[in-house]
């Protein structure tokens, strides 16, 4: 008797479990997380390059850029950089830096284990947008924003490039370019030109890296400026180098570089002048456009 009594409750217990787990309500499913935003979602920005290419980028977060070059996409990873911005993978490297009108973007094959830019392909630029920052005169005062917009931009065709005046000392060396306004109306420049260098067979020499700086060894830095150019006067950027080459690389002897071509900021079209040099550490400095009043005499 003891033994069925027991049975019974044992079968009761079960088919009580078992009729709340039938009329339990189903609990609502977890909502689904969104999903991550792809690279295809986002708007692409563009950047014109002195070859006269363009490359797409798109920046779906901060980890990651993929650029669209010739018909080709490359899904780069950031990496660390000691300015600006570094993207790597697929065997080049995508580096930025912005100044306060645009942001410059060179793009490199890097070597085998993928941590040294060992070529220059592409040199770009793009504009940046500048939302209730008034132009600011060379004198340093602001400048009404409609006068400012009455003033086109300086372009290739009515500009001349020309070295001018350097300076040396302790192995490095600084070299004057002017940009003088041809145009009989005055034009206005604003930020860095886009500076490569080529050698005796006009060929880009993709070894040496340009560098934005405000500042050189021999010149306080100075942060850009629009610069207004009425006809016939002019303006100048300093390219600093050093010649001593940079054993730590392995370097023992430097590019012979026979030109210098420039692209002032919202044109593609390259201007050119003699610059018989020899960079070495693989990079130069270019300074933004100044007025003439900017630039202090050499010594």
């Amino acid at each position: 008797m003891h033994r069925r009594l027991t049975a019974f409750v044992a079968i009761a217990a079960l088919s009580a479990t078992a009729a709340c787990q039938q009329n339990a309500p189903e609990s609502a499913a977890a909502p689904a997380p969104p999903a991550a935003a792809t690279a295809a979602d986002v708007a692409a920005v563009v950047y014109a390059c002195q070859s006269g290419q363009l490359i797409q980028a798109r920046y779906p977060d901060k980890t990651a850029a993929r650029l669209t070059y010739k018909g080709q996409d490359f899904v780069l990873r950031a990496t660390p950089a000691a300015s600006g911005a570094r993207y790597v993978g697929q065997g080049v490297e995508w580096a930025t830096s912005a100044a306060e009108t645009q942001e410059t973007g060179t793009l490199s094959l890097l070597s085998p284990d993928q941590s040294t830019a060992l070529a220059v392909v592409e040199q770009c630029v793009r504009p940046l947008a500048t939302v209730g920052m008034p132009p600011v005169a060379p004198g340093g005062a602001p400048t009404p924003a409609s006068a400012a917009d009455d003033i086109p931009a300086c372009l290739a065709p009515q500009l001349k490039l020309a070295p001018g005046e350097g300076d040396a000392g302790a192995g490095n060396r600084v070299l004057n370019f002017s940009l003088q306004n041809q145009g009989r109306g005055a034009c206005r420049l604003d930020g860095y030109p886009m500076v490569a260098l080529a050698d005796a067979r006009g060929r880009t020499i993709g070894s040496i890296r340009v560098d934005q700086s405000p500042g050189s060894y021999f010149r306080q830095g100075e942060a850009p400026r629009p610069v207004t150019l009425p006809s016939q006067a002019r303006a100048y950027f300093e390219v600093a180098w050093n010649v001593i080459p940079n054993e730590a690389m392995g370097q023992t002897a430097c590019p012979q570089a026979h030109t210098l071509k420039a692209t002032v900021p919202g044109d593609t079209a390259a201007l050119s002048a003699p610059f018989e040099a020899q960079p070495c550490g693989g990079k130069i400095r270019v300074s933004p456009i100044r007025s003439a009043s900017a630039v202090p005499p050499t010594s």
